[in-house]
């Protein structure tokens, strides 16, 4: 895996290369229904989830709520990060169903101006995925099989994972920082589409 440096991360270069655009009526949102834990959050946003829980309550399934109850507004995972709970092992608890599609009930509370916060960084990111190195962070690309419609949508369209994760990459790291990916991308393409230079012996 190419890595390059922008600040205090190291990027993989694959957000660049890769193309990406979520497929909802293919993939059904199962990325909040599958997987072995639930989304990994800040702590930050566990407390804003807790601070603003009675604006978002109206947008979660009752075994939501129950699951929340019983385990609390985050739990930690088997490596102690914090994580949203799950619906007895499936679902996320934060999440609801509309027409069959998994959605999230944060972010549908955000939408409808009842709260500040979108939704956690991590579900807004993916398949990027954030994570520590000592004083560095590690930004690469996360892939799942069930996001496969979302690779072939983005392929279709020449949408680069970075550009259709724009707004959540600045929320993340800022827009100087997403300027100068922008830069290491474009220089990227030029040296992709550089003539090729045959010498005959």
């Amino acid at each position: 895996m190419e890595m390059f440096q922008i600040r205090n991360t190291i990027v993989s270069r694959e957000i660049i290369e890769t193309r990406f655009g979520c497929d909802l009526g293919q993939c059904k949102g199962n990325c909040c229904v599958h997987g072995d834990a639930g989304a990994p959050l800040e702590p930050h946003e566990a407390s804003e989830i807790e601070i603003h829980f009675d604006a978002i309550r109206p947008y979660l399934q009752p075994e939501g709520i129950d699951a929340i109850k019983k385990q609390g507004f985050a739990i930690k995972d088997e490596e102690g990060e914090l994580v949203t709970p799950l619906i007895e092992g499936r679902e996320c608890a934060y999440c609801y169903f509309e027409n069959g599609i998994a959605r999230c009930g944060i972010e549908k509370a955000y939408l409808e101006k009842k709260i500040t916060f979108r939704k956690p960084i991590s579900c807004w990111l993916y398949p990027i995925r954030v994570s520590r190195l000592s004083a560095m962070h590690a930004v690469v690309l996360h892939r799942w099989k069930i996001c496969q419609p979302a690779y072939e949508k983005g392929a279709k369209e020449g949408i680069p994972v970075f550009r259709y994760l724009k707004n959540p990459l600045i929320a993340r790291f800022g827009q100087e920082w997403y300027d100068e990916l922008e830069q290491v991308a474009q220089e990227w393409q030029n040296e992709v589409e550089k003539p090729q230079v045959v010498i005959n012996k």
